[in-house]
């Protein structure tokens, strides 16, 4: 379970100081599917980010499975996002100089998995989104829907306990996000994940176990 107790978060100083986000508290059931939306700017992608140990919290906890992740020092979060964190962006993030295939497998070679492993883990990865035949091409000729299957399949390698999807349509077409948006959900199903995303898109949304909206601070 993810549990945020009372979290806070603010950035600025002075005068300038804004909060973001104000005791924020919410339970989120394992292997279940949130999503998140509200305007550009309302703290979405901080919340994200508290979430996966990118940052921390001015006050309150972020709990995951009982680990509070702001008591945990840099070393300790990355080691949790490595191994329990899968990441979805809205522009992808993959890395233009290695392929399609290369770059599902860095996320298990940075946490130590073989090469003959890595590569045999990544192809069935990248079967399963439907590029087992682009797997040495590079990243930069395939379409924006393809880029995004790349990036699932990268997201999902490892086995994550935990989604995160920041705006995974956002960069898609109508028809590619409608297209995408069962994949993604049918892929994080079979391995009991938990999903949390945040989407300007409602469509996205509505198909979500749970909907909550961040406004002025708190989630609604």
């Amino acid at each position: 379970m993810l549990i945020l107790d009372a979290v806070s978060r603010s950035f600025g100083a002075g005068v300038h100081r804004r909060s973001v986000l104000d005791r924020v508290s919410v339970s989120i059931a394992a292997a279940s599917e949130t999503a998140i939306i509200g305007r550009s700017g309302s703290g979405k992608s901080t919340l994200l980010n508290l979430i996966s140990g990118i940052d921390r919290p001015d006050s309150g906890r972020v709990l995951f499975d009982g680990v509070d992740l702001g008591a945990l020092a840099e070393p300790g979060r990355t080691l949790f996002r490595r191994r329990k964190v899968g990441f979805v962006y809205q522009f992808f993030n993959l890395l233009p100089t290695l392929n399609v295939e290369e770059n599902v497998r860095l996320v298990l070679s940075l946490d130590g998995v073989g090469a003959a492993a890595g590569r045999r883990r990544s192809r069935a990865m990248l079967e399963r989104v439907g590029l087992g035949d682009r797997l040495q091409a590079p990243v930069d000729v395939l379409s924006g829907g393809e880029q995004q299957r790349v990036a699932l399949a990268r997201a999902l390698v490892h086995d994550p306990a935990l989604l995160l999807a920041d705006e995974p349509t956002g960069n898609l077409d109508e028809v590619t996000a409608a297209q995408l948006a069962p994949l993604l959900r049918t892929l994080a199903r079979e391995r009991g994940a938990t999903v949390v995303l945040v989407t300007h898109d409602r469509q996205l949304a509505a198909g979500a176990d749970r909907c909550l909206t961040l406004r002025d601070g708190q989630l609604l």
